[in-house]
């Protein structure tokens, strides 16, 4: 701690001079690891672990998310990551469809009729069937 008495007053002014670690320090992955592992311990406390390690809690609760998000994985005393939830990766498979296969058949329920058609079938063919149908089922 340094007194300067130039104070424009003519008072003291204290100036204290911070030493001891730096500010900004970087941490490497594996230290990362091993300061979660630790608060992932049963009966551990997170403020007790960032004293101990001498940063400030909340960095250590920020460390803890991401490697619940899964972007650094903890290890846990021995060394060995513990078990960690998978994302699910839906993919589209694709079935090779057999060379006999059946023909696709549509119910089309009308006018208290029921008319399939299967694939293929020729359209101006199936718009007359529908409106016989149709017609048959309107009072006369």
């Amino acid at each position: 701690m340094v007194d300067v008495n130039d104070d424009a007053k003519g008072g003291f002014r204290r100036v204290e001079v911070l030493t001891g670690p730096g500010r900004r320090r970087r941490w490497s992955a594996e230290d990362k690891s091993r300061i979660v592992a630790e608060t992932l311990l049963p009966g551990a406390r997170v403020s007790e672990v960032a004293r101990r390690w001498q940063v400030c809690s909340q960095q250590v609760f920020g460390w803890r998310r991401e490697a619940k998000c899964g972007l650094e994985q903890p290890t846990d005393a021995k060394g060995s990551a513990p078990a960690a939830f998978v994302p699910i990766v839906a993919e589209t498979a694709t079935v090779a469809a057999p060379a006999a296969a059946a023909p696709v058949v549509i119910e089309i329920k009308l006018a208290g009729a029921v008319v399939r058609v299967v694939s293929g079938t020729d359209a101006s063919l199936l718009r007359e069937v529908l409106r016989a149908v149709r017609s048959s089922a309107l009072p006369a």
